[in-house]
């Protein structure tokens, strides 16, 4: 008696927990549904917001989840889809793009590096401007005309930096100064330039500009001593 008891007990408890784990699913199923409501749209806007059309950014979502984004996850779509382009022609466009975007972009970084520089002397007169678009300021210069500047490397203990620093400068090149060592931090750079007479008027014209590392050195540089005098010729980079 007593195990049948047990029996019906368990049985209760089976079809209890059968019609509860049913009553759950419709929930489930509907929380997906609003989720996949909220995700349509955000997708759609971040399609337009490179233009492309919808089946290109699944397209790249898809590339983003398979080697590609394991090797390259901070990759941009116009990049990614170029790089794994099924024809010549979807290479042609999304290589034109790029070229579009990142035209746009260059552009208005530079504008908005002018308007700091015009607020930043005229708030700060005394005080020379560091670069804010970071270590490598972008330019859309012409390749013969890039290959003139130089990107110039010196650490805070450097021996003959100072000077080797002055003498560019009074040759008149143009070079981008990079500093070892800051910590990020823009007294530092500025208290280097101003020992090394750095002329404020080529820092404000962008004759020369003032930059922390920020890692630069590591990407470009080679196993050298500094100062570093680097220039970039046929895509390389060169001691000068």
């Amino acid at each position: 008696m007593r195990s049948a008891s047990l029996g019906v007990f368990i049985c209760l408890c089976l079809v209890h927990y059968v019609r509860a784990h049913a009553q759950e699913r419709p929930s489930v199923t509907k929380h997906s549904a609003d989720e996949l409501s909220l995700i349509a749209p955000l997708e759609q806007s971040q399609a337009q917001a490179w233009n492309l059309k919808t089946e290109e950014w699944h397209r790249y979502r898809q590339l983003m989840e398979g080697p590609l984004g394991t090797y390259s996850p901070g990759i941009d779509p116009l990049t990614a889809l170029g790089i794994e382009a099924r024809n010549s022609e979807e290479q042609k466009r999304y290589t034109e793009m790029q070229a579009h975007a990142e035209y746009n972009r260059v552009t208005k970084l530079l504008a908005y590096q002018n308007a700091y520089n015009d607020a930043f002397t005229r708030l700060y007169p005394n005080l020379l401007i560091t670069n804010l678009l970071g270590s490598n300021p972008p330019t859309l210069a012409s390749p013969a005309a890039t290959t003139t500047r130089l990107a110039v490397f010196v650490s805070l203990q450097c021996e003959g930096c100072i000077e080797r620093v002055q003498r560019l400068q009074i040759a008149g090149d143009q070079f981008d100064l990079y500093v070892l060592g800051t910590g990020n931090n823009d007294e530092v750079i500025r208290g280097w330039a101003n020992s090394a007479g750095i002329d404020s008027q080529k820092v404000r014209n962008r004759d020369i500009t003032l930059n922390h590392d920020a890692g630069r050195w590591l990407r470009i540089g080679d196993q050298g001593s500094f100062p570093a005098i680097m220039r970039q010729v046929n895509g390389q980079w060169q001691r000068h």
